[in-house]
């Protein structure tokens, strides 16, 4: 497994986000702790297989997961959920200046955020949501059953057992087959950007 451990410092991002009431000085919403301190990441290479689950995309169509994610572009994904008072926020401020920081790849790309609270996120709410962050035509925001969250979270190794305890994270893939980079903490987006044209390059690299 390829492992690397690097620190990403961006204190004007943190402060503008305290300043607007969210918590900066940890690395989750709950007890559960990945043992890094704020502004810490860990990137790894790991092989997860996504579950045939069923979802609603924001737009209201039900849609196979599997399907979705396997339609030949790269996928970034995160899972947050609406009335999240902590992380959420931040991850989905940092998935916004992603796609404004990858131009025009934006329109290559797959940014899937999957809610972790489908009993209160309904396709109407988090279609309000992905507005708030101006999601482009390539972000989709998606929810299900309680059943198929819980799936899909424990197969990405991200369940937690209560969505206040869930930790920052953003999961990368080149493309359908190839292995997840795994990006554990609060990354900023040029750090996103960094690991998301690293995974391409290397799934270009293997396939020579």
């Amino acid at each position: 497994m390829h492992f690397t451990m690097r620190r990403t410092l961006f204190g004007v991002a943190l402060l503008s986000l305290a300043c607007a009431g969210l918590p900066a000085a940890s690395a989750h919403d709950g007890d559960h702790s990945m043992s890094m301190a704020p502004g810490q990441i860990m990137v790894r290479s790991v092989d997860y297989r996504v579950p045939d689950v069923w979802q609603v995309r924001d737009d209201g169509r039900r849609v196979r997961l599997v399907q979705e994610i396997d339609d030949g572009r790269p996928v970034v994904l995160n899972f947050v959920f609406t009335t999240c008072p902590g992380i959420c926020p931040m991850m989905s401020q940092v998935f916004s200046q992603f796609q404004e920081r990858a131009g025009a790849e934006r329109q290559r790309m797959h940014m899937v955020s999957i809610s972790i609270d489908p009993e209160e996120d309904t396709p109407a709410r988090l279609r309000v949501y992905a507005k708030r962050f101006s999601a482009g035509s390539q972000w989709q925001h998606y929810t299900g059953t309680v059943a198929d969250s819980v799936a899909l979270q424990k197969a990405f190794d991200v369940y937690r057992g209560d969505k206040m305890s869930h930790d920052p994270l953003t999961l990368i893939r080149a493309a359908p087959g190839s292995p997840w980079v795994r990006v554990e903490g609060l990354a900023s987006a040029d750090e996103v950007l960094k690991q998301y044209r690293s995974a391409l390059t290397t799934a270009r690299v293997a396939l020579q």
